[in-house]
């Protein structure tokens, strides 16, 4: 009875490690491997045999859970993570032109508020001034960043958010006061819901889309809210649903792989074909500006076969 007990306890016997944080898992022990052990333990040689306690607790922490929303860093790394807003020598001339490029940015964005807030008032017309002065303002913030050196990805980022709230929000707002009473309400809810959602898709495509120099991929937001603001402040004589049409359908444009022409090529243009417009505008300003938007908006799908013919 006692050797089968002696036995027992032999084979059930559990080593567990008790000094020097060693934390070893659980097993059998055989008799021999028991008495092997003892040897090394009397001697001191276990101590030599066990694996440090920074080893031990490295691959503790290796095989921890860690949570995918919080990424676990060094401080090294979260230093070098931090972009500062304006990058390169931070003088204070830099400093200003940063401010005044900033500063052209949101007075698009507080102009686009004003826009709102005038067509809430039903003053619609000067709601598409501030439209205008917004698309302005929009241009000459990129144009005085790159003009200044100042261009940086703090910039780009204000850039949209501004064109978002000025061109995706305001933009619609003012058509739909505009549309009020001559379209049902339904109608010009959802022309101008496609208008705003239509403007993000468009502003984040742009923010992670590579750039080409010639071409735009749809309709520029900055150029939709334009026309929608032109079309607003002269009043243009159209029926309702016609409206209503045109401004769905220069929603789907913005979204559009049609390559448009960029103004820096228009410009580039020989100048007879400037006399055309200019001569139009002094006969008929209204059917002029509708002509020269059908025809950009037909000049997309047009370059797009051709360039498919030539491919």
């Amino acid at each position: 009875m006692r050797r089968s007990s002696t036995f027992a306890r032999q084979v059930l016997l559990v080593r567990v490690g008790r000094r020097d944080g060693d934390l070893r898992t659980t097993d059998l022990a055989l008799p021999e491997h028991r008495y092997a052990d003892r040897q090394r333990r009397r001697y001191g040689l276990d101590r030599l045999s066990r694996p440090p306690i920074d080893a031990t607790r490295a691959e503790i922490e290796a095989v921890m859970p860690v949570s995918p929303a919080l990424p676990m860093m060094h401080t090294d790394e979260a230093t070098a993570r931090s972009i500062p807003l304006l990058p390169g020598e931070r003088t204070v001339a830099r400093r200003m032109k940063f401010g005044v490029v900033n500063a052209c940015t949101l007075a698009s964005l507080m102009l686009g508020m004003l826009a709102i807030f005038l067509a809430m008032q039903g003053q619609v017309r000067i709601a598409a001034l501030c439209l205008i002065a917004c698309v302005v303002f929009d241009g000459l913030d990129g144009a005085l960043a790159r003009r200044l050196g100042v261009a940086s990805p703090f910039g780009a980022q204000m850039d949209s958010l501004a064109d978002m709230c000025s061109f995706g929000l305001a933009a619609p707002v003012v058509v739909y006061a505009s549309l009020a009473g001559s379209v049902s309400t339904a109608a010009a809810a959802v022309a101008c819901a496609l208008v705003a959602a239509c403007a993000a898709i468009r502003l984040a495509r742009f923010n992670v889309s590579p750039k080409d120099g010639r071409f735009f991929c749809g309709v520029p937001t900055t150029m939709a809210a334009a026309v929608l603001a032109l079309t607003v402040a002269i009043g243009l004589p159209v029926p309702g649903p016609v409206l209503v049409a045109g401004v769905a359908l220069l929603a789907f444009a913005m979204v559009s792989s049609f390559p448009y022409a960029k103004l820096a090529r228009l410009v580039k243009m020989p100048p007879w074909l400037w006399l055309a417009p200019v001569i139009g505008a002094l006969v008929d300003i209204r059917l002029t500006f509708a002509l020269i938007v059908v025809g950009y908006l037909v000049s997309g799908p047009v370059l797009w076969l051709r360039q498919r013919r030539t491919a």
